[in-house]
């Protein structure tokens, strides 16, 4: 009997998906992936390394994390068993997936509501795990178009709903009266508040964790200038964390990540708020810089980048920003309204001045 290939074995949702890349290469500046403008303090960064420098190799991270968890909710104002940590938000997503995905009618899969366009990989880590992944589009002010997500929860009853706010790649958060509306309509969904660029925003939603059972909260040190510790957590009632942390790896998050994640949250606090607010102020004089400049649109900002619609088509003024060393980031491959529009990082000032000057030349 002939042996079946390795491929047969694939599970077929792959065959309709793309891995999560970026692209590599040399670039003077770098404006693609919201990571927040490199202004972080000497003497905070020798203190990164200094604590650093006292890790135990060769000892196993702590498996509960227990210093991450209490300094995450000390700076959250939750209790510790209201936290899970994971190797950034996007560990977290899978592991919400795992606990959750239970079918509410069998030979059925489980359903995933979210937004369009948003974090892709609600969808893409959904599709793999034989999900159901229902996409609603954002109106046309960049807003939960709630009609139709309350049409759709009422036609296919998700188990979970992703809503970014802010949302990436939009920079808005969302309305909290359309959010809560969302929220009340789908009292048998968990419903994910993604907090990535909160920071960012004049607001959080942690009173509509709070104040509804089914609501939870994801957040990270990723955007706000530690994207190499890879710490990101989840808020939820204590009896639901539990059950989601039976679907959490062994050591899933080194020592390093614990002890800095944890130093940055405590000790380092005035630092970090420090650096949101030179990157807000910075945000401030781009967002009317970008709007003196022709032929552009910007969004107004809640998050660490803007949102900016181009006369010409996004991917000339990528392709020109590009041939001169600058990068920021296109989603004219998805076509429709997006195929005019460019998602852009708030840089340095150097970095900043750099991309005004391009632009003014390119659009």
């Amino acid at each position: 009997m002939p042996q079946n290939s390795i491929a047969e074995l694939l599970v077929p949702e792959l065959a309709q998906l793309a891995a999560y890349t970026t692209v590599h290469g040399d670039y003077a500046v770098r404006l693609d992936a919201n990571e927040a403008a490199p202004l972080l303090g000497n003497a905070a960064r020798a203190r990164l390394a200094e604590v650093a420098g006292q890790c135990a190799w060769e000892r196993y991270p702590d498996a509960r994390a227990g210093e991450l968890r209490q300094a995450i909710a000390k700076h959250c104002s939750v209790g510790a068993d209201e936290v899970l940590v994971g190797a950034g938000s996007d560990e977290l997503i899978t592991m919400l997936l795992t606990a959750l995905g239970r079918p509410r009618v069998a030979g059925q899969p489980a359903t995933l509501l979210t937004t369009t366009p948003t974090f892709v990989m609600y969808k893409l880590s959904a599709r793999v795990r034989g999900w159901r992944a229902i996409e609603v589009p954002l109106d046309a002010d960049w807003d939960l178009n709630v009609e139709q997500l309350l049409r759709a929860v009422e036609f296919s009853p998700p188990n979970l709903i992703f809503i970014a706010s802010p949302n990436n790649p939009t920079s808005k958060s969302a309305s909290r009266e359309r959010l809560e509306a969302l929220i009340r309509a789908a009292p048998g969904a968990l419903v994910v508040i993604d907090e990535a660029y909160v920071d960012y925003a004049e607001r959080d939603q942690l009173d509509l964790y709070r104040a509804h059972e089914n609501v939870a909260i994801l957040r990270t040190l990723s955007k706000v200038g530690f994207a190499a510790l890879r710490v990101g957590w989840l808020i939820a009632r204590p009896q639901l964390i539990g059950e989601i942390d039976k679907t959490r790896l062994p050591y899933n998050l080194p020592s390093l990540s614990q002890r800095l994640g944890a130093l940055v949250l405590d000790e380092l606090s005035a630092e970090l708020s420090g650096l949101v607010a030179l990157i807000k102020r910075q945000r401030e004089l781009m967002a009317k810089k970008l709007a003196a400049l022709p032929r552009l649109g910007v969004t107004a900002s809640d998050a660490n980048f803007f949102w900016v619609h181009t006369e010409k088509p996004a991917s000339e003024i990528f392709a020109a920003l590009r041939e001169r060393g600058i990068l920021v980031r296109s989603f004219h491959e998805r076509g429709g309204r997006l195929a005019h529009q460019l998602r852009i990082t708030i840089g340095t000032e150097s970095e900043n001045a750099a991309l005004l000057a391009a632009l003014a030349e390119v659009t």
